[in-house]
């Protein structure tokens, strides 16, 4: 792309070395003018840093955008995917994945409201967030241009970039100086860690590399017993006490990272084609998850539950490969959606150690009916002989099928 068709970007930036670099590199090489954007999505770090950084660089007061998106986030991307109960490779939580869509959305508004022709994020050429952040510009703005300097600049390594940071007079946190031993990204959802002392996956990962939870050997011998209401498929309350949607995932962070849950240590295979390992911190989806499988367990129709239990794993494979503004991903939204009209009720769980244990469930709009399971007089309520012309009925194909192997021999 010529460099002189762009006038002005906005540019994701989070107030790091990294983004700071991007920020004098667009200035430097681009002459344009740029206009940051940092979403505070309960990363846990205060963001008034960002807005002096951005200050000292050169950017005016009027294109520095501050948002805190923390209930956005959790009650229109967290909660819509944890209806599906949306896992990735039977594992991952999609804590990164999910929250790329709202900072792509926010930059294309940001980029409408002052006039700016281009885009720019900070994700590299190898990895995921480059796809979800690029997917999304173009889904919301299809003639948007977009600057990706991971994929444009020369610089080799972290060395290079600290040198250009140094003739630039961009602050460098000390340790900083050297290559960091990993990279960490983090939201109210999730906090994640990848490279350097985790790239060899045969080796444990240190204890260093954890931060949003305590080790489950280290955590309390005795459970913490908690409950959790829902309402249309989404958890409102805690122990009874109705909260917003983020001030929810924020308590039951709290709880998980107190009773060591929510790590995981995975090799998971990117979109753009490389395997990665990473370690992953989810306590209050890890609790979220159990609970709402839980209170599904007794209010979903068994047909609807296996449906969404089969389309579960391309819903999160959208999520992952960013095509959260995709048609596929709005129609099974949709569907997910339907299914939770009745999904509604309190779940109790004891936390232990790294576990979530199921204690109890109930519902007003349950299916169990202990009248129908009970081994003891169901009073007429179900007549165990039906079962017979059940059986045989369902065995007619498999008993066609047999005879034809006798004929056969």
């Amino acid at each position: 792309m010529p460099r002189g068709d762009i006038k002005k970007v906005v540019l994701a930036y989070s107030g790091g070395l990294d983004t700071s670099i991007i920020l004098k590199w667009l200035q430097t090489e681009y002459g344009c003018e740029v206009v940051t954007f940092t979403a505070d999505l309960g990363q846990g770090e205060e963001l008034s840093p960002a807005r002096e950084k951005a200050l000292l660089l050169g950017i005016k007061l009027q294109n520095i955008f501050i948002e805190d998106l923390r209930e956005e986030f959790v009650r229109d991307y967290v909660f819509p995917m944890f209806r599906a109960n949306a896992v990735y490779e039977g594992v991952y939580l999609l804590g990164t994945s999910i929250a790329r869509p709202l900072i792509a959305r926010k930059q294309i508004e940001i980029a409408r409201k002052v006039g700016a022709d281009a885009v720019c994020h900070g994700a590299t050429g190898k990895g995921n967030d480059q796809v979800r952040f690029e997917l999304t510009y173009y889904a919301l703005e299809p003639s948007i241009k977009i600057v990706a300097p991971w994929r444009e600049w020369t610089f080799k390594g972290r060395e290079q970039l600290i040198e250009f940071a140094r003739q630039h007079q961009i602050p460098i946190a000390k340790d900083k100086e050297g290559e960091a031993p990993f990279s960490v990204d983090a939201n109210l959802l999730h906090s994640s860690s990848e490279g350097k002392v985790l790239e060899d996956p045969a080796k444990e990962a240190p204890s260093i590399v954890y931060q949003r939870t305590i080790s489950p050997m280290e955590a309390p011998d005795k459970a913490t017993e908690v409950r959790i209401g829902f309402a249309k498929g989404d958890a409102v309350s805690i122990d009874g006490k109705p909260l917003s949607p983020a001030a929810l995932l924020a308590g039951l962070n709290a709880l998980g990272k107190a009773n060591g849950i929510g790590r995981i240590d995975l090799v998971e295979n990117r979109f753009v084609g490389m395997k990665s390992r990473g370690v992953y911190e989810t306590p209050g989806g890890t609790i979220l998850l159990a609970a709402h499988r839980a209170i599904e367990s007794i209010t979903l129709d068994r047909g609807a539950g296996h449906l969404k239990d089969e389309l579960m794993p391309r819903y999160a494979e959208l999520i992952y490969n960013g095509f959260w503004f995709s048609p596929e991903r709005d129609m099974l939204q949709a569907l997910i959606d339907k299914s939770q009209e009745h999904v509604e009720g309190e779940v109790r769980l004891k936390l232990y150690k790294g576990n979530v244990i199921v204690a109890g469930r109930e519902s007003p709009k349950s299916l169990y009916s202990s009248t129908l399971v009970t081994f003891e007089d169901d009073k007429g309520a179900y007549d165990q002989k039906d079962a017979e012309g059940f059986i045989r009925l369902n065995a007619l194909r498999l008993r066609t099928l047999a005879m034809r192997r006798k004929l056969d021999k």
